[in-house]
């Protein structure tokens, strides 16, 4: 395989695992693994991962609120909304969030879910979470580079205790943007859960 196409694969690869509304190992986890198979430039890696995982959100953000309105009742639909403009609201606040929680080895896809039903402009969140992922992914990259050192190692490592929890934290977020009822909460400060949300 001719060079670019490697570095193409590193672009698809992070777009794919990103572009699905399901928490799936982290597009960094693609990243080393190709890195490390094709001894390739760390830096570019880094920067075309990147790029293909920021596609890969977009598009999500892009198709969710399709999506969710054939999934989920009106009324679910329009507590996230609510939870969204309330995000929206407090721009700086909402903004530094984005990049607090992206900066952490948390799965971003429920805050793309999050944003793409609440109709959230894809460019309130790609500014913060940009900056957030090119610190983690790279930070994790050559931890990834650095801890591994063949591609068999690499394959252990990604059904770890870390991956696991990830998963774990993922899918708890995925369940609190879905259940709960933000409106009443931010409302009336009172916690409620809705599980009757489908369609």
């Amino acid at each position: 395989m001719m060079l670019w196409g490697k570095y193409f694969l590193v672009f698809i690869g992070s777009l794919l695992v990103d572009i699905v509304p399901l928490p799936l190992p982290p597009a960094f986890t693609v990243m080393i693994f190709l890195q490390i198979t094709f001894d390739l430039n760390i830096w570019w890696v880094i920067g075309i991962g990147v790029l293909g995982s920021i596609a890969g959100r977009y598009i999500l953000a892009l198709y969710i609120p399709n999506l969710a309105h054939k999934i989920f009742n009106p009324a679910k639909n329009e507590d996230v909304h609510f939870l969204g403009q309330k995000l929206k609201s407090k721009k700086g606040r909402g903004r530094a969030m984005i990049l607090i929680y992206s900066l952490m080895p948390l799965p971003t896809t429920p805050l793309f879910i999050a944003g793409g039903m609440a109709r959230l402009s894809p460019l309130f969140i790609l500014p913060p979470f940009v900056i957030g992922k090119l610190i983690s992914d790279s930070i994790a990259v050559f931890m990834g580079k650095y801890a591994t050192e063949n591609t068999e190692d690499l394959m252990k490592g990604l059904i770890s205790w870390q991956s696991i929890t990830g998963l774990i934290i993922g899918l708890a977020l995925l369940f609190a943007v879905v259940f709960i009822d933000w409106m009443k909460l931010l409302q009336e400060k009172k916690f409620s859960l809705k599980f009757n949300v489908w369609r």
